[in-house]
C-alpha cells in the first residue's frame, strides 16, 4: 500500500504539521494559502529555511535518566512553559473569523508569548484581554512616525512587555507566486474568483456577514475608509520607509521603555549595534523567505549572534520550523527561543483555535520526545556534544563560551 498523508478534514487526526498544511491547503481559497505559502523570487531562501535543519545532525547519549522532562524557559526572566512563541503574522482574518483571537487564546493555554502583527484584523487591546495571555505586540517603523508613537502609547497603557520592531521590510519583497493571482492590483483574476467560490465554507467564516476583514491596529495611518485588507494595500506600501536606519531604533528606544526586540537581522554585526542602541533582543529572520531571495537562513547565523549577545541580548530566530527536533538544533546551537510562523497559521486554517492549539500541542509532544531521545531532562542539559556535525558542533561550542 503506498504511502500518504492523512486526507481527511480532522485536525485532530493530523500527526505532524505537514498533515496540518494539507488540511489547511484545502480548506483555504488558493489565494488565502499562496498568501501564507510563498516566498520572494525563485523562493530559494524559503527552501533553505527548510534543508538546513537537515545538516544539523545529533548524537544523543544513553543510559540517562529521562523518567521526568521539563520545556520550560525564561524571557527576560518570567518563565514560559515551552522555549517558542506564536510569532507575528498578518492577514490572519483572511484565514478564520478572528484569527489572531484564537492564535493568542492557544498561546496563553500553552503558557507561551503571542506576538501580536501590526497588520492584524485584530486589535491590541483586544488581544491584551485574553485571559493569561503574554501579549507582545510588533510593529513596522512606518513614515508617519505620529502613528507609530501612538501605537506605542497604545501598548503602554495596556502595560505590555515587550514591542517588536520589524526591520526587514523597508522594502517590499518580490513575491511572485502571490502576485499571479491578480488580474491587477488587490483584484483576483477570473480563475482564483471561482476558486473562491469553490470554498463555501470559508466565504461563510470569513466574508460572511462583515466582508473582507479590517485592519484594526491601522485606522489613524490609513484613509477613511481604506481599513480592509483589500482597501489598505496601496497605503501601506506607501508608508514602508527605506531611510530606515539605526537612528530610528534610538528614536523608538527613546519613547519605549519596555522591552524592545528588533527582529528582521541576520548579520552578526547587526547583533553588535542592536547592544549599542540598547534593544534587549533580537529575532534572526529572513521574514520567511518573503524579502531578499538567496539570503541565509537564520539557523546559520545563530552561532555566531548567540555568542555575541551571550549574558546581554536574548537571541530569538524564526524561519522553516516544522519538528520539535528543529526547535531542538536552534537550542543547541545557542538560540534563547523560537518564534513559530507558518506552523502555526496550518493549524489555525486547518481547526481554528482547536487546529492552532493541537499545532502547539503536536510540537511540544515532539521537542519533549527529542529531548528524552537525546538523552536530557531539561532544556538545560542541551551541550554542544550532542551535534554530531563537527561544523555545527564547533560552532555551538564557540556560542556557548
Amino acid at each position: 500500500m503506498r504511502r500518504r498523508l492523512y486526507q481527511g478534514r480532522d485536525y485532530r487526526r493530523a500527526q505532524n504539521i505537514e498533515e496540518l498544511r494539507e488540511m489547511a491547503r484545502r480548506r483555504l481559497p488558493n489565494f488565502s494559502f499562496e498568501y501564507v505559502e510563498g516566498g520572494a523570487d525563485d523562493e530559494l531562501t524559503l527552501k533553505r529555511n527548510r534543508a538546513i535543519f537537515e545538516s544539523v545532525t545529533l548524537q544523543p547519549r544513553t543510559l540517562r535518566d529521562v523518567g521526568q522532562r521539563r520545556l520550560d524557559r525564561c524571557f527576560f526572566g518570567t518563565p514560559a512553559q515551552l522555549p517558542f512563541m506564536i510569532g507575528p503574522t498578518g492577514f490572519n482574518g483572511l484565514l478564520t473569523r478572528d484569527g489572531d483571537l484564537h492564535l493568542a487564546r492557544a498561546a496563553a493555554k500553552a503558557g507561551v508569548p503571542f506576538v501580536l502583527s501590526n497588520a492584524s484584523t485584530t486589535a491590541i487591546e483586544d488581544i491584551a484581554a485574553v485571559e493569561g495571555v503574554r501579549a507582545w505586540m510588533q510593529i513596522y517603523l512606518y513614515r508617519t512616525r505620529e502613528h507609530v508613537a501612538r501605537l506605542v502609547e497604545r501598548v503602554r497603557r495596556l502595560n505590555l512587555e515587550a514591542i517588536v520592531v520589524t526591520t526587514d521590510s523597508a522594502i517590499f519583497g518580490n513575491r511572485e507566486w502571490d502576485k499571479r493571482n491578480y488580474a491587477k492590483p488587490l483584484q483576483l483574476d477570473l480563475r482564483n474568483r471561482l476558486d473562491v467560490l469553490r470554498h463555501p465554507g470559508w466565504i461563510w467564516d470569513v466574508l460572511v456577514p462583515d466582508g473582507v476583514p479590517r485592519f484594526k491596529n491601522l485606522g489613524d495611518l490609513l484613509p477613511p475608509g481604506k481599513d480592509s485588507v483589500k482597501g489598505a494595500a496601496g497605503a501601506l506600501a506607501a508608508e514602508l520607509d527605506p531611510t530606515l536606519s539605526w537612528d530610528d531604533i534610538a528614536w523608538l528606544r527613546d519613547i519605549w521603555h519596555g522591552k524592545l526586540i528588533v527582529k528582521g537581522m541576520i548579520h552578526p554585526e547587526d547583533a553588535r549595534l542592536a547592544m549599542q542602541y540598547g534593544v534587549d533582543g533580537v529575532v534572526l529572520s529572513n521574514h520567511g523567505g518573503r524579502q531578499l531571495d538567496g539570503a541565509v537562513s537564520a539557523l546559520e547565523t545563530l552561532p555566531e549572534v548567540a555568542r555575541i549577545g551571550r549574558g546581554r541580548l536574548e537571541v530569538f530566530l524564526d524561519g522553516g520550523f516544522r519538528r520539535g527536533s528543529d526547535i531542538a538544533k536552534a537550542l543547541l546551537l545557542g538560540a534563547s527561543g523560537v518564534l513559530i510562523g507558518r506552523a502555526g497559521l496550518y493549524g489555525l486554517a486547518a481547526g481554528k483555535g482547536a487546529g492552532a492549539a493541537h499545532a502547539i500541542n503536536i510540537l511540544r509532544s515532539e521537542l519533549d520526545r527529542t529531548l528524552g531521545l537525546l538523552g536530557c531532562s531539561n532544556l538545560d542539559e542541551l551541550s554542544p556534544d550532542l551535534i554530531h556535525a563537527q561544523h555545527w558542533r564547533t560552532l555551538a561550542e564557540a556560542a556557548q563560551r
